[in-house]
């Protein structure tokens, strides 16, 4: 397999992360999440995870960015490995829409979730130096940060009921992925992963929303999405599992709380910091 050391540069220099597995599994308290997956995708490569509801699919997605515990097999994230490098790819990585991990607040609007996010990357993405920084100065970077994550996931705001001040809860389907998409690149991550992509979308938004994601790629940051049916020039990932694996007593629905979370306590205070800093 592949180390996927030599990544291809995105737009703010950073290096796409090039994505390699085989014999790829995870096991949960209620049987497999997924097993057997292999994965060989270059940096700036759009991943569709395809596959039916229960199959894995989310799991998988949270294990190639690092934020599960594979218990089968092996892979390389941007050269990082996992299961030993969870850490450092999750430093590498960021989540777009993932239902109930990653959720937008309905009661907040447009411009108080990107604030909150850069505040959140500034304090805890950054190194030292960035945080001593004179204060003008860092906030030029998170407006441009936001600026420029905006312009990357399509998101006019302009466009939108009250502009900014739009609360969540008044955003359509489209626009709160792209919402979503522009919040985790604020991070300018080198692998971007978005949960059920194509869900309650119409044929349009659909065809929207992979143009939008191939549009990321296109920049150079690898894009992992699940889906229930992929697009042509995608590296296909299928979670269906062989027959022997299907037909186990054991049955694992598509949800993340089915297997080993990596780091929960740090999940719980990301939490936290999300709540001080809206406070």
């Amino acid at each position: 397999m592949r180390g996927g050391t030599v990544d291809g540069p995105t737009d703010d220099g950073r290096r796409g992360a090039a994505v390699t597995a085989g014999g790829f599994g995870l096991k949960g308290p209620r049987g497999w999440a997924f097993r057997g997956v292999d994965v060989d995708a270059e940096p700036g490569s759009l991943i569709a995870v395809e596959g039916p509801s229960g199959s894995g699919r989310t799991c998988l997605l949270l294990a190639l960015t690092g934020r599960m515990r594979p218990t089968e097999g092996e892979a390389s994230v941007g050269g990082f490995r996992l299961p030993k490098q969870l850490a450092a790819v999750r430093r590498i990585s960021a989540l777009g829409p993932v239902p109930g991990v990653t959720d937008l607040d309905p009661a907040l609007t447009v411009a108080e979730h990107l604030h909150e996010r850069a505040l959140l990357e500034r304090r805890f993405g950054g190194s030292l130096r960035d945080l001593l920084r004179p204060r003008a100065e860092r906030a030029a970077e998170a407006r441009l940060r936001i600026d420029t994550a905006l312009t990357a996931a399509g998101l006019d705001m302009e466009s939108l009921p009250k502009g900014r001040r739009t609360s969540v809860r008044d955003l359509e389907r489209l626009e709160a992925l792209r919402l979503s998409v522009a919040l985790a690149l604020i991070g300018r991550p080198r692998l971007l992963g978005v949960d059920d992509m194509d869900l309650k979308l119409s044929d349009a938004e659909r065809v929207a929303a992979w143009d939008l994601l191939r549009s990321i790629a296109e920049r150079g940051t690898t894009v992992v999405a699940v889906c229930s049916e992929a697009p042509d020039d995608a590296v296909v990932v299928s979670t269906v599992r062989p027959e022997a694996d299907v037909a186990a007593p054991a049955s694992t629905p598509d949800t993340p709380d089915t297997a080993q979370t990596a780091d929960t306590a740090d999940t719980a205070t990301d939490d936290k910091e999300a709540a001080d800093a809206r406070a």
